[in-house]
């Protein structure tokens, strides 16, 4: 077997250019977001009762997650045939890469956004705060952001895998011992992202969805106490009602 035929053996075993946006490839993204809006929904019922948020938060919370989360994959699966070596390959660095510093740099940019929300007054961008009724420009402001952010982490990602000598380095590494094309597509696009997700979108709702400063169970335990001491001492008749109302704020 001579040289060019050892080339052609080994691009037959891995990604070709266009594996990622073949029928098989939009099967595998198309499963894996369906996977992941799953995992949100279960996250939803594993909150306690008295803070399970009411079914429109939830989704003004996750769509603009999903929003950033399309952004970046579709960054992802457009620019991973264009670098050099296997698209398979780049696709999951760029995942892994998205999926630590990119979150870190969109989880700065939150906190940033809260922090000129409430310092400068601006509550429509003071994430996971809609107003009371919820309105639809806050939600609607706060998905640009989250894009914006989404894009920019993005694309300072992007610039960096860039460099020349991480074109090299990554050019030719192969994910081995997968040899199969359509296995490693499986293990790229589904397999490795649906364990990620699972952390990283149930992480990301949670600094996404809203919490008061200061305020907890524990805290709001401590009040319900105080009040029914008062209220004791105040008037011993009242006993019986104060242990009903103890009784009431614990179910």
């Amino acid at each position: 077997m001579n040289n060019s035929s050892d080339v052609n053996y080994l691009s037959e075993l891995h990604c070709s250019k266009d594996a990622l946006t073949d029928t098989y490839g939009w099967f595998m993204q198309f499963l894996l977001a369906v996977l992941a809006f799953t995992c949100l929904i279960g996250k939803r019922f594993c909150e306690p009762r008295y803070a399970r948020r009411p079914w429109l938060i939830w989704f003004y919370d996750t769509s603009k997650q999903g929003l950033g989360a399309l952004i970046i994959h579709s960054a992802n699966v457009w620019l991973s045939p264009y670098l050099t070596g296997n698209p398979c390959t780049w696709y999951i660095v760029n995942f892994m890469l998205d999926s630590t510093l990119g979150l870190l740099i969109i989880w700065a940019g939150i906190r940033l956004a809260q922090f000129c929300a409430r310092n400068y007054d601006i509550p429509l961008i003071n994430f996971g705060e809609y107003g009371k009724p919820p309105m639809f420009t806050a939600w609607l402001c706060q998905c640009v952001l989250y894009a914006a952010l989404a894009t920019f982490a993005k694309s300072v990602l992007a610039l960096a895998l860039r460099s020349p000598p991480v074109v090299e380095a990554l050019s030719t590494l192969r994910l081995s011992p997968v040899s199969d094309p359509k296995l490693e597509l499986a293990v790229v696009m589904l397999i490795i992202p649906f364990f990620v997700n699972i952390l990283i979108f149930w992480v990301t709702d949670n600094f996404l969805m809203y919490r008061p400063r200061g305020v907890s169970s524990k805290i709001k335990s401590k009040v319900l106490y105080q009040s029914i001491k008062r209220e004791k001492a105040g008037s011993d008749s009242d006993e019986h009602s104060v242990e009903e109302k103890l009784l009431s704020g614990n179910v």
